[in-house]
């Protein structure tokens, strides 16, 4: 029986082709702008790295001085130099990475190339396994190399093939911020989105992926300069060392746990850290220590802004105003079909027989404006995406924002079709048989 109403359905999309038309276009559109927002927002706001994201873990320890301190403020979302080395060395975790932002001049060994500047990130050897970075060619640095703040370098791809074609550069040596660098890896496509360890200090969670990355350690011997936040509310003295030494805030951490389970036992750590600095004159706003998961940390640092909910508020509004547009259309639609249902009640259909027909039909016009709607907002993405390449990332359709798209259409022409169906089944057949 349902199939026989769906292709009556399919049928009615001919009985007043305009009116027909109007309905489909109505939905469409309105399908079109709540996905397209939707997608936007549901790439924002999606888990960047599933299955590990609860395990990946930020600390933050508030350094700063007691002085103009106001509760529940703090100075900055990275720590210092002192506290980033003595978590390296704490054991805690499986793993455990600081990183800082990079940013100077390559040097190609190719005459007909002229210098140009890339950006990167200077991370610890556990980064690569704790972010699951996909390589190339190649691998990260050994350990050894980590601690000696080795001159070694993985680089994207794109640089690599821009610096020696398609040829393995492993092995190779490349000529940046001044000093030869030996390749060891080359890393394939990985860009999750939000790029949840970039957050800040760099381009952001929308940002370009990096170029390179080089030893922490390496960064910090050679005194390579900052490239992102350094927030310095305690007075320093002159020289890179007086950096390293005072309470400047410019090193981003990650803690990766063995499970979920070990979140206590890393944040009692934590606190009984602060509690021995604090012996020893640091850590005076004593203020509390936190932790974050991935999720988390996406949500402290609103990378889902106001305007990007309201957005989505304001397109479901719209969606609705199309509803009632298409609950008067298919009034009128149905309405003109009343003298064809008192003849099939008079012949014995059920009132349960025809709301079933016709909300059959109302559900084949919401497949129908479904269609058009994906079509629609596929290229209000495309749209959207060509403004800028941070937007572009955000733009990108799912599997499962496919099957929102035919539900939503579905159910809004379903829920469009109530009223009109339930006025439909009203029709007294023997008033309608007097009038043919």
């Amino acid at each position: 029986m349902f199939q026989y109403y769906f292709l009556l359905g399919v049928r009615s999309l001919r009985r007043n082709p305009v009116l027909t038309a109007l309905m489909v276009l109505i939905l469409a559109v309105g399908v079109a702008a709540s996905v397209s927002t939707l997608t936007i927002l549901h790439v924002m706001s999606g888990d960047p790295i599933p299955g590990k994201s609860e395990r990946l873990i930020v600390p933050l320890i508030d350094n700063g001085p007691l002085k103009g301190y106001t509760p529940g403020e703090r100075d900055g979302d990275e720590m210092s130099y002192r506290d980033a080395v003595n978590l390296l060395a704490s054991g805690q975790g499986d793993r455990r990475t600081a990183m800082r932002g990079a940013s100077g001049t390559v040097e190609p060994a190719r005459k007909d190339m002229p210098v140009f500047t890339v950006e990167g990130l200077t991370p610890t050897r556990d980064f690569f396994a704790m972010f699951e970075v996909p390589f190339q060619y190649g691998g990260p640095w050994s350990e050894a190399d980590d601690k000696a703040g080795a001159d070694v370098v993985v680089l994207s791809s794109k640089l690599a093939e821009k610096l020696f074609g398609n040829a393995n550069p492993v092995g190779q040596r490349v000529r940046m911020f001044g000093f030869d660098y030996s390749v060891v890896g080359v890393f394939g496509k990985w860009d999750p989105v939000p790029r949840f360890h970039r957050i800040i200090g760099g381009p952001g969670a929308f940002g370009a992926e990096d170029e390179f990355y080089i030893p922490f350690h390496n960064a910090v011997r050679h005194e390579m300069g900052q490239n992102g936040n350094m927030n310095c509310s305690s007075e320093r003295g002159p020289g890179y060392q007086a950096l390293l030494d005072s309470e400047c805030v410019w090193i981003q951490f990650w803690f990766e746990l063995h499970s979920v389970s070990d979140r206590p036992q890393l944040q009692a750590w934590l606190d009984a850290y602060a509690a021995e600095q604090r012996k020893l004159g640091r850590l005076q706003r004593n203020a509390p220590n936190k932790l974050f998961n991935v999720m988390e940390w996406l949500e402290e640092q609103k990378v889902v802004g106001k305007d990007s909910r309201l957005s989505a508020m304001l397109a479901f509004g719209f969606l609705l105003l199309c509803l009632v547009n298409t609950i008067g259309l298919l009034l009128a639609k149905f309405s003109v079909r009343a003298p064809e249902v008192g003849v099939r009640r008079a012949l014995g259909a059920s009132r349960k027989d025809i709301f079933t027909q016709f909300l059959i039909e109302s559900a084949v016009v919401g497949l129908a404006g479904g269609i058009l709607g994906l079509v629609l907002a596929l290229a209000a993405l495309t749209l959207i995406g060509s403004i800028s390449e941070q937007i572009a990332v955000t733009t990108h359709m799912d599997w499962m924002m496919l099957l929102v798209t035919f539900v939503m259409s579905v159910s809004a022409a379903i829920l469009a079709g109530l009223l009109p169906t339930w006025r439909a089944c009203q029709v007294t057949p023997a008033l309608q048989l007097k009038s043919q």
